[in-house]
């Protein structure tokens, strides 16, 4: 079996490193089996795309499609441009896609019209916000896939109500937890651990990047500065993502509790995750990972397209204003965490599961 996996950002690496792991073990047994890993160039900033490959031991990619950036049709234009191109150079005999970013759905279009089986991992999930366009890309992409993969019972139920066949939905668990337990032995303080005085438990870590929360300047410096004033004597560790970046251009903040600092390595960043006193993030893979190593997470979204990280988890759902960030983050200091768990399955062997089924399939 000759597997062309797809990666394309930043959260698609953390998710196929477990999986090639996986395949490089079951390769010991199987000299039949072989994977190809094609990199897509969607994120071509070195700390967002080659940092990752290095720290998480994942193979030199066989081919860089180079797209960069663009607009959305542009970007995923370019992709299913190049990629049918890699294809016909270097044939397979099915196409794994991870994730929801546009390389996902571009490249499962491409696989599909090429008469390839397509495998989706993180199958199923769904926010129900159509202004999202990780939304689109998710039912798309499910729309045309072969065998899908999940992380939990709900996006199996997701699947089947769009039609899927239950045969070929496999609930498996959660890659990007793999790749967390995996290297949690790894993680290691960032250089300017002791020149912030950070210490485990005396920050709280913020990321930002979605276009609700940070594509308006005025409600983002807002946003900033209520939080800002909401931590009390907490620091604010703020890996600021270069898109906010150069939102704020040369803004002067004067913020008391926020630090800036540049995007974190994925060994860094677990680092300053696992020894935080809280996350504030937009992001839906940060939910899980603080919902494994139990650390208070408060997501600026409406939806999310991961509710177990709230049922059974440590997220909470606050919305886009800082006046819901206040109350909530404010019941939290005076109650202290609620109770939570991890999830069925979320026990870092999800993709050997992948594997398993995938050759089963053959």
């Amino acid at each position: 079996m000759k597997i062309t996996i797809v990666a394309g950002a930043r959260p698609n690496f953390i998710k196929i490193a477990p999986i090639i792991k996986a395949i490089q073990k079951k390769q010991s047994v199987n000299n039949k089996l072989s994977f190809r890993l094609v990199h897509t160039g969607q994120h071509y900033d070195k700390n967002l795309s080659d940092t990752f490959f290095e720290e998480l031991n994942i193979p030199h990619p066989n081919s860089n499609l180079e797209v960069k950036s663009g607009s959305q049709a542009q970007q995923t234009a370019a992709i299913m441009v190049a990629f049918e191109q890699e294809l016909i150079e270097n044939p397979c005999d099915l196409v794994l896609v991870v994730g929801d970013v546009n390389s996902t759905m571009a490249c499962a279009i491409v696989a599909k019209k090429m008469n390839l089986k397509v495998t989706h991992v993180e199958a199923g999930i769904r926010s129900g916000d159509m202004t999202m366009p990780e939304e689109i890309n998710r039912i798309v992409t499910d729309s045309i896939t072969d065998y899908f993969f999940t992380t939990s019972t709900w996006a199996g139920e997701n699947l089947m109500k769009y039609g899927a066949e239950a045969s070929n939905i496999h609930f498996v668990g959660n890659v990007m937890i793999d790749t967390l337990y995996q290297n949690l032995d790894r993680i290691s303080a960032p250089n300017f651990w002791n020149e912030f005085q950070l210490e485990k438990g005396n920050y709280i870590i913020l990321t930002l990047h979605r276009p609700s929360n940070v594509d308006e300047e005025h409600s983002l410096i807002d946003l900033l500065k209520g939080i800002d004033k909401m931590v009390g004597d907490k620091k604010v560790i703020f890996p600021i993502h270069p898109r906010t970046k150069a939102i704020l251009g040369e803004q002067k903040l004067e913020l008391k509790n926020i630090l800036m600092v540049d995007p974190q390595g994925y060994l860094n960043f677990m680092f300053l995750i696992k020894n935080s006193f809280a996350v504030i993030t937009d992001s839906g893979g940060i939910s899980e990972e603080t919902t494994v190593l139990g650390i208070p997470c408060f997501t600026l979204r409406t939806t999310t397209e991961r509710p177990e990280t709230i049922t059974i988890g440590t997220n909470n759902l606050i919305g886009i204003s800082i006046e819901n960030l206040e109350k909530v983050f404010g019941e939290f200091l005076q109650n202290g965490p609620r109770k939570a768990g991890i999830p069925e399955l979320w026990d870092g062997k999800a993709s050997e599961r992948i594997i398993d089924i995938l050759l089963s399939k053959k």
